[in-house]
């Protein structure tokens, strides 16, 4: 069934202001939408759309969108499917920026964000459960997830290599039988180079116009969120790290704390969550030259990030049933997968450890770089407010949207014992 224009926007309007929750939560949403409510995509489609998005770089939910509207309507289908998915969050999000840098020093409002800290941590550690549960199959891909563990939180190795490798070593280790791959139509060849000519200069012309024109802040931007959508591999939460690494320590854009409150905030908005991109940018912008450079700068972050996830999907969408003949790429896939568990690890120790304590001095034992928190240093509240989080997602099972709310007014009780 195909639908009309005015049905897709509908429907994938509908699906961008609900998607609260998170990649597995929204991928949930549009099963129901699109394959259980509507006969718009039959369930082999849909999962095997799912597995692509999976191989591809960026947020997996926002391209499983974007596949969908390109199966039922072409480009202009993904175009729509895509925007809705992402407009409604990034709309927040620069709503949540403003508030956030007019309130964000007062002591009632820090006393909140204490609450959304302590939840993140939860967070983060139910989202690394649940990967681990599917990643690590046997013993080769738990070495790759405690290697890749210690190579970030030891030696500060770069993210971008910690893929490639877990992705060579899932490729090389393949066992089993493989099925020759059929010809590529000519057809498909010409479609995918006339989509390269279109959307690489679309996505990247705008950041070399920047850098042309002088104004750093913006370049350096858009140039570090391009980099990013290129190894946004395993979701929002194994970049995080990679791109704590570099906003915090090497640019010095926004603070430790400012990171971990734009994740906090990404987290109770709809769309998907590298939209922290966005928060980040703006901040940046904020600080530097007030919110007209914040809105700028947030225009930039959702270019940066978003435009190359209608290129790869409008690149790869028609090798669809090629692809899934593939069985080393899926190793491959399955060895990023376990590589993304350490990451996601070494991100909750590093949101755990900037939480509890209020400093964290390193160590240095050689090329190591060993995290020494002093037990002075404990933030007692940040601890209990912790541990109320943890009752509420595990035990209680709450909303993430109920969880936060509560949380926030935890850490506004807490302030004032």
């Amino acid at each position: 069934m195909t639908p009309s224009i005015k049905d897709l926007i509908r429907v994938f309007g509908r699906i961008g202001l609900l998607s609260f929750g998170g990649p597995a939560a929204q991928i949930s949403l549009m099963h129901q939408e699109l394959v259980e409510r509507r006969p718009w995509l039959d369930e082999q489609t849909y999962l095997r759309a799912l597995s692509l998005c999976m191989l591809l770089p960026g947020p997996e939910a926002m391209q499983l969108a974007t596949y969908a509207g390109w199966r039922l309507r072409g480009v202009t289908g993904g175009l729509i499917a895509g925007s809705l998915f992402v407009l409604p969050g990034a709309l927040v999000i620069a709503v949540l920026v403003a508030l956030y840098s007019t309130f964000g020093d007062v002591p009632l409002v820090q006393s909140a964000f204490v609450g959304i800290k302590a939840t993140v941590i939860m967070i983060v550690l139910q989202a690394l459960r649940n990967l681990s549960r599917k990643a690590l199959m046997d013993k080769d891909h738990r070495i790759i997830a405690g290697l890749s563990f210690a190579s970030i939180f030891l030696l500060n190795l770069p993210f971008p290599l910690i893929i490639l490798a877990a992705a060579l070593w899932g490729y090389a280790t393949f066992r089993g039988p493989t099925e020759p791959p059929g010809p590529v139509q000519p057809s498909h060849l010409k479609r995918s180079l006339k989509t390269v000519a279109i959307w690489l200069p679309l996505w990247l012309g705008p950041l070399f116009a920047l850098t042309l024109s002088g104004h750093q802040l913006l370049s350096d931007l858009g140039w570090f969120f391009a980099r990013l959508a290129v190894v946004t591999f395993g979701g929002a939460y194994a970049v995080l790290a990679y791109m704590t690494q570099t906003v915090v320590d090497q640019y010095h854009w926004i603070s430790t704390d400012q990171m971990i409150d734009g994740l906090g905030l990404a987290e109770t908005t709809p769309g998907p969550l590298i939209l922290v991109t966005q928060f980040v940018a703006m901040l940046a912008g904020e600080l530097s030259g007030g919110f007209s450079l914040a809105l700028a700068a947030g225009a930039v972050a959702l270019w940066a990030t978003f435009v190359p996830c209608f290129l790869w999907i409008f690149l790869a969408a028609p090798y669809l049933d090629r692809l899934a003949t593939r069985p080393r790429l899926s190793s491959a896939l399955n060895g990023i997968t376990a590589a993304v568990v350490g990451v996601i690890l070494n991100l909750s120790v590093w949101f755990a450890l900037n939480v509890l304590f209020e400093s964290v001095p390193n160590i240095s034992w050689g090329p190591l770089a060993i995290p020494a928190p002093q037990l002075s240093q404990l933030n007692f509240a940040a601890l209990g407010l912790t541990a109320l989080a943890g009752v509420l997602i595990f035990r209680l099972k709450l909303g993430m949207g109920t969880v936060l709310a509560l949380m926030s007014i935890a850490g506004l009780a807490a302030h004032n014992i």
